[in-house]
């Protein structure tokens, strides 16, 4: 499978790469040219450098990188941020700080990871009633804790 990319301004910026032979996500890099200061409860569209074209069938997954969120509170606010196959724009990733202490976003930065997944679409069929389970009509912690 390919995923092709098309270079939005700065050739500073890597392409999105896995950054180990075992990665599920291709890095995702902040297209900036100077820092940014994200404050403890804001939430700020950081741009990667980079358009995609997704395989057919498929969709972009934009994820939280995991040291950032331990470290520092750093999420993506949308998580998993959905990237439909037919969007051609610059991707940009919605961070949030969740932390105590302002982070800073140097340029260049792994800032999240993009998951390439296949999807199914399906038909919509409104209905009268649906099949039963042991689980039946019981909500969110129906199930226990």
């Amino acid at each position: 499978m390919q995923l092709r990319v098309k270079r939005i301004g700065s050739t500073e910026v890597p392409p999105p790469r896995y950054h180990s032979d075992g990665a599920a996500g291709l890095d995702l890099h902040a297209a900036l040219s100077m820092k940014r200061t994200l404050e403890p409860g804001e939430r700020q569209l950081v741009p990667t450098g980079y358009a995609i074209e997704l395989p057919p069938g498929c969709e972009g997954q934009v994820r939280p990188r995991s040291g950032l969120a331990l470290h520092h509170g750093i999420t993506v606010l949308n998580s998993p941020g959905t990237v439909d196959e037919d969007f051609r724009a610059e991707i940009g990733v919605l961070l949030i700080n969740l932390g105590q202490q302002p982070f800073v976003i140097e340029p260049l930065m792994r800032i999240a990871q993009l998951v390439v997944a296949r999807y199914e679409r399906v038909d919509v069929e409104v209905v009268e009633d649906l099949s039963s389970t042991a689980r039946g009509e019981g909500g969110y912690g129906s199930t226990g804790t």
